[in-house]
């Protein structure tokens, strides 16, 4: 059962024992630093947030996923199109299959295209409410994702979309640590 006030815990509980769990403690909107701010403290699709952050679509690769009824649950990592080695986000994400339509689930499910991007194609009315921000601090096998060192910094989010009054995904977004030229 989906809920509307998702954490850290939960989120990772859909798949335990996971190798690439990192450590994460939640901080405040206003100690995210830039440019993780401008990327996590919104109410936007990440998938929109991080296509114009890195000027370039991103694809989405499912590491993980399952599903009982209408409950569906996937681990994932979005890569930059022009470069799929780049890996520019992780996420988890608790969908209600049951309050999309046919064509959305499908969408979802097929698992070859970013949930925002799925969503917005299909003009599935909905809302971002981010609930808390985290600050990671990167597993190796997160950081062997995103090419960095393990124990490095980054940040996060924790937030749910709803359709109309309902909750419809709980999702969990760490961002690849960012290079202080960007």
């Amino acid at each position: 059962m989906l809920t509307t006030a998702p954490t850290f815990e939960h989120l990772y509980h859909l798949f335990p024992d996971s190798p690439d769990r990192p450590e994460a403690v939640e901080v405040p909107a206003s100690e995210v630093p830039e440019p993780y701010y401008k990327l996590l403290v919104h109410t936007h699709h990440m998938t929109v947030t991080v296509e114009e952050f890195y000027g370039s679509p991103v694809d989405v690769r499912v590491l993980s996923c399952r599903r009982a009824g209408n409950e569906y649950a996937r681990k994932i990592l979005l890569a930059l199109r022009e470069d799929a080695d780049r890996v520019v986000q992780f996420g988890l994400v608790r969908i209600n299959l049951g309050v999309c339509p046919e064509a959305v689930r499908n969408a979802i499910v097929e698992g070859k295209t970013p949930l925002g991007r799925v969503l917005i194609q299909h003009n599935m009315l909905r809302r971002i409410e981010p609930l808390a921000y985290i600050r990671v601090t990167l597993s190796p096998t997160m950081a062997e994702w995103f090419r960095v060192p393990p124990g490095s910094e980054t940040y996060g989010r924790i937030g749910v979309i709803y359709t109309g009054d309902r909750p419809a995904v709980e999702v969990l977004e760490i961002l690849t640590p960012v290079p202080e030229s960007n």
